[in-house]
């Protein structure tokens, strides 16, 4: 359990990451790619993709490198994954470079590779490790090809899953201030004034001390939210967002006829609604335009599969019992009068 504890002024100070984070997402990416038999059923067709460019671009000594230093589970360095890479990949990267030796040392032997000894030995480690600028840009370099290749290619999914996730957010800041937005954390995280208790590997304690803190919503993420491992490092919370679409394609027990019977978008639409979405994060996240998203959801809503009602200027649709019936393919024999 990690809690998080916060003043008056942590919370004027919560924000919320308006893009994806691509160091974030490329370290996280890499983790579910490597996760063997316990990966996630949701990014198996992604790790197919990822696993042919990975072979087909020569990339296994970067994939060696990065995953030495992130393991698919456990602590890995702070410096992978710098809070200046919110403004993109390129600051990302520079500040990686730009990594302290003594910091360097300090978080390399926090993952247990150092000292290191014997036929095993990782011949860049100590060059790393001493801030070597040749060694700061092979990792530099590592990352930037393992981002090129598994996560740029899915970044329009990753964007829509993240700004879906921020929407839900915003909304929740509208209808309640900073209390809300944390207690939309179910369920990896509990908000129980002054204290935010995130689901966690480690049993931990971080005092915001009036330094705010910074959601980033993450695709890669999954299940439970993971953050800096030294608290005097500024306060981040990478969380997990919602897959709607992978999750109904888990879920349904017939998706291609319940896609043949609905048209594909609808059944996406449908699948997309597992939770309440406005009209326009249906769109953002469906690739659609927000005329498009509209008339999909009167359809529906004809069907009496969605119900929608307003909420100030946005339109909020949500599944129906029949609704979510039939995504789940438990659909009563008698239809409803």
């Amino acid at each position: 359990m990690l809690r998080i504890h916060f003043t008056d002024a942590d919370l004027a100070m919560l924000r919320v990451a308006g893009r994806p984070d691509p160091l974030w997402e490329t370290v996280l990416g890499m983790q579910q790619l490597m996760g063997g038999t316990g990966a996630p059923v949701a990014f198996a067709a992604w790790r197919r993709r990822a696993a042919r460019e990975i072979a087909e671009r020569r990339l296994g000594p970067a994939a060696r490198l990065v995953c030495r230093l992130a393991p698919p589970r456990g602590y890995f360095p702070d410096f992978l994954t710098p809070p200046e890479a919110g403004g993109g990949l390129a600051e990302g990267l520079d500040a990686v470079r730009g990594t302290p030796p003594a910091r360097l040392r300090a978080e390399v032997i926090r993952t247990g590779l150092l000292p290191e000894r014997g036929p095993r030995r990782l011949s860049w480690l100590p060059g790393l490790v001493a801030g070597d600028r040749e060694r700061l840009e092979e990792l530099a370099q590592a990352l930037r090809l393992l981002h090129d290749a598994l996560v740029a290619p899915a970044w329009s999914g990753v964007a829509r899953g993240v700004h879906a996730d921020r929407a839900v957010r915003g909304r929740a800041v509208l209808d309640g201030g900073a209390h809300r937005l944390l207690g939309s954390l179910r369920p990896f995280a509990a908000w129980e004034p002054p204290v935010l208790r995130v689901t966690y590997p480690v049993d931990m304690d971080l005092r915001l001390g009036g330094r705010g803190l910074r959601l980033v919503p993450s695709w890669f993420c999954w299940r439970m939210p993971v953050g800096m491992a030294d608290p005097d490092l500024p306060p981040v919370l990478v969380h997990p967002v919602e897959h709607p679409l992978t999750a109904a394609v888990g879920q349904c027990r017939r998706p291609a006829a319940l896609a043949a019977l609905l048209g594909r978008t609808r059944w996406q639409v449908l699948g997309a609604l597992r939770g309440p979405a406005t009209t326009g994060e249906l769109a953002r996240l469906l690739g659609v335009s927000p005329a498009s998203a509209s008339t999909h959801t009167k359809t529906l809503r004809e069907a009496r599969l969605v119900v929608s009602h307003r909420v100030g200027g946005s339109t909020l649709h949500r599944l129906t019992p029949l609704g979510a019936a039939l995504l789940e393919g438990d659909v009563p024999s008698t239809p409803p009068d």
